[in-house]
Order: C-alpha cells, then sequence, then structure tokens
C-alpha cells in the first residue's frame, strides 16, 4: 500500500476502534422491577420431588385423591381398580412428574393393552398405553394427546418397566363471555425425550366428538382414567406454576459506562465528547 494512503486509513481505523468500545460500554436498562425469584431445593435427582412440590402419592396411600376406594396401593404402587380418580387439589399452570407401568404379561392388541390416561385439568387427556411393539392409530398412542397429535416419537419401555412424564402445562385461558382467550399449551418428556414440544391444543380431548373448549374454572383436578387395565403408577408430584409479574418502574433507557452519560429509550443518544 502506498505511503500515503496509511493517512487515511489509520484515522479510519482509530474512528471504528473507538464506535466499536462505545457500542461495548453502553447497556440497555429495560426499567423493569421484577420479584425475587424464590428459592427452590431440586430433589436428589431428576424423579425426586423438589422442595415445593406438591406429593401427590408417594407409596403411601391415595388420600390426596378422590373416588380411590376401590384402587389398591401394593408395594408402593397405585394399581388401578374400578373407576377413575382425581386430585382433591385442583392445579391450574404446573409442572407434574408422574411413572407408570404397562401390565405383564402383556395382553390385548391397540387400544386394548395397557390402556389409562392422565387428564389434565380434568378435561385433557395425555395417553397411557402400552405402545411397546404394539401398532395402533398414532394419536392414541403412550405420549399423545388423544385424538389432537402423535408424540414426536415412541419412547417406550417394555412393560413391567416404568414409563416417566415430566409435564409443562399451560392452562387454557378464556374471556368473560366465555369465549377463548388463549389456548391449553403442553410440553412433555417421556423417559427423559421430548415427546410432545410447546402443543398447542385444539380442546377438551373426545373419543366421540371432535376437540372444543368449553369455559371452565381456572384450576381443576388431575384425573387417573380407569380404562379396564391394570396399568400401576408412582411417585407423583406437581408444582403450582406462577410466572414472575414485572413492574414497569422507569421509562427505558440506556446508560454509556465509559463516560456515565443516560439516555431514554426513544431520545438521541448524547454527542462523544
Amino acid at each position: 500500500m502506498h505511503r500515503s494512503r496509511f493517512r487515511y486509513v489509520l484515522p479510519c481505523l482509530a474512528l471504528f476502534a473507538a464506535s466499536v468500545l462505545h457500542a461495548q460500554s453502553v447497556e440497555y436498562l429495560p426499567g423493569i422491577q421484577w420479584p425475587e425469584p424464590p428459592v427452590v431445593t431440586p430433589g436428589e435427582n431428576s424423579a425426586a420431588p423438589p422442595s415445593d412440590a406438591i406429593i401427590l402419592f408417594d407409596g403411601k396411600d391415595l388420600s390426596a385423591w378422590e373416588g380411590a376406594d376401590k384402587w389398591k396401593v401394593e408395594d408402593g404402587e397405585a394399581v388401578i381398580g374400578e373407576g377413575g380418580i382425581k386430585t382433591k387439589q385442583k392445579f391450574g399452570d404446573m409442572q407434574l412428574h408422574i411413572e407408570w407401568s404397562a401390565p405383564v404379561p402383556a395382553q390385548g392388541e391397540s387400544q386394548g393393552r395397557g390402556n389409562s390416561g392422565i387428564f389434565l385439568m380434568d378435561s385433557y387427556e395425555l395417553q397411557v398405553l402400552d405402545s411397546y411393539e404394539n401398532k395402533t392409530y398414532p394419536e392414541g398412542q403412550a405420549g399423545s394427546i388423544y385424538k389432537q397429535t402423535p408424540p414426536l416419537v415412541n419412547a417406550m419401555r417394555p412393560p413391567g418397566q416404568w414409563n416417566v412424564y415430566d409435564v409443562a402445562w399451560t392452562a387454557p385461558r378464556f374471556n368473560e363471555d366465555g369465549s377463548l382467550k388463549s389456548p391449553a399449551r403442553v410440553t412433555v418428556f417421556q423417559n427423559g425425550v421430548l415427546v410432545l414440544s410447546n402443543f398447542e391444543l385444539k380442546g377438551k380431548t373426545h373419543w366421540h366428538q371432535p376437540a372444543g373448549y368449553e369455559k371452565h374454572d381456572d384450576k381443576m383436578p388431575i384425573s387417573l382414567q380407569d380404562h379396564g387395565n391394570p396399568v400401576r403408577y408412582r411417585n407423583i408430584w406437581v408444582r403450582e406454576v406462577v410466572s414472575p409479574e414485572g413492574k414497569q418502574a422507569e421509562q427505558p433507557s440506556y446508560i454509556d459506562h465509559a463516560t456515565g452519560k443516560t439516555w431514554k429509550e426513544g431520545e438521541e443518544p448524547p454527542q462523544q465528547d
């Protein structure tokens, strides 16, 4: 490069470097005042309940459930008896952990093999079925939202082994007139494998009619279905999810840590000295 050109290149490089350093020193301040997140002690492993969990079944009894007088508790496991059961407590947005095992020896086929169901808010079925080497319609196999979507993959373990569902549930919202404000959404991991990813539900799950929403309470029970098969459940716990609400304490702004100068969002930044 010709020496005279350095007269122009070097100042340009210096100006570019100064602008980069200036950009790096400028911080955006959203001006939102957030509550301090509560402290939660995790469980000793992924299946153990954290410190804020509500225990629904720990292997001792089914006292947290209604209609469970005809179910049995054997070896720390709840065995489906006659009729479905539902929690005495009601839930809206939540994290649910539940483990289940299909009967052995395996009997029946399609929907007649190891069938049960977890009804979120007593209305929206996350299917429980022995889908291990058992062909059925995709939106009716384990990990599906019944008659609405199949799971992303079949992550079943063989009959007699334990399947684990970890569920993140966002309840639907309704307007005062009963119309839908926002649909329910669900994410599910089965045995550590993502099988439903933020799926938007079409409404209540039915066998005999299309899905649709009907206004209901903000919180509803969790129910477990009796479909005539002695499916077993264990280690059931739930965490209520409450989204933090921030307060707009100040107008969003910027601060230049290099100069100490501040300006509001929408204003022109001060000229550099």
